[in-house]
Order: C-alpha cells, then structure tokens, then sequence
C-alpha cells in the first residue's frame, strides 16, 4: 500500500495528466477549426507535445506504484464543446479558436504552477518543472499568434518547441 506522500504524488500527477490529456484534445479541436494551415500544423504539434507529456506522467505514477489517470476532465470536455459551438457560429474564426487555445493554456499553466507548489520528490519535481516550462512556452507562443492574428502568414513563428532545453 502506498503510503500518505506517494498518494499525494500521485494525485497531483494525476491532476497534471488530466490536464494534458485536456490540452490534447484541445489542440486537436482547436487544429480542425481554423482556416491557416499554419496554425492546424502548429495546434497539431502541440497535441502531439501533451500526449508525450501524458505519457511521461502515466509512467512516473506507475514507477511510485499509483493508478494513472488515462482521461482528461469534466469541465475541459465541456471547453472542448464551446470550441466546437464557437467554430461552427463564427465560421471558424482563427482569432476565435485562438483566444479560446489561450484560455486552455492558462488553465495548463496554473495547473502546473499549483503542481510546482507542492512539495515533491526532486526526481518528480524534474519532470513537473521541464513540462512546465514548455507549457509556459506553448502559451506565451499562442499569445503571439493571438495578438498577430490577421498580420501577414509569414509573421516569422517558427511552430512549437518539443524538445526540452
């Protein structure tokens, strides 16, 4: 039986692994909603990036001896149903689905933050930390590629970064 630590890392684990399987799906609405195929191959790669994520995070919760989390959430189905309602009133509006990746992105953000406060195994926290900063990044690039929305195709966004520093 796991003891009371193991638990709680396993649990906020599972949190993150939700959260990631979230923003899989997510991506991969958002990618069938918009006009560019820029934004559909960068949305794409970063449904793939949370998958891995996912997976890094179903692996650390087996190797402590946990159950791990094998779906998103609830309340991020309902998200990926308002994407859904808002691409087909919009007419898919790009900037739309762009803002509405963002909001997902903030939620994956504070998700790993909320994680990162949480006293963890330095091995756990490793993991939790490289994940994080390149949600951080996939955020901050949607961002950008919110507020050029409409700017020229050739803004100079050169898609996500899935590699770790």
């Amino acid at each position: 039986m796991a003891n009371a630590g193991t638990k709680d890392y396993v649990s906020t684990l599972n949190d993150l692994i939700e959260t990631c399987k979230d923003g899989e799906e997510g991506f991969k609405k958002a990618a069938e909603n918009v006009q560019r195929t820029d934004l559909k191959n960068v949305f794409q790669q970063f449904s793939l990036q949370r998958a891995q994520f996912a997976a890094e995070l179903q692996q650390e919760v087996a190797r402590i001896g946990g159950k791990p989390e094998t779906s998103g959430s609830v309340s991020a189905a309902m998200h990926r149903g308002w994407i859904d309602v808002k691409g087909s009133v919009s007419g898919k509006d790009d900037h739309s689905v762009l803002e509405e990746a963002e909001r997902g992105e903030d939620m994956a953000v504070n998700a790993y933050q909320e994680a990162l406060g949480k006293d963890l195994p330095s091995d756990i926290r490793s993991l939790v930390e490289s994940e994080y900063q390149l949600v951080q990044k996939a955020h901050n690039q949607i961002r950008s590629m919110r507020d050029h929305t409409g700017a020229a195709a050739g803004s100079g966004f050169d898609g996500p970064h899935m590699t770790r520093s």
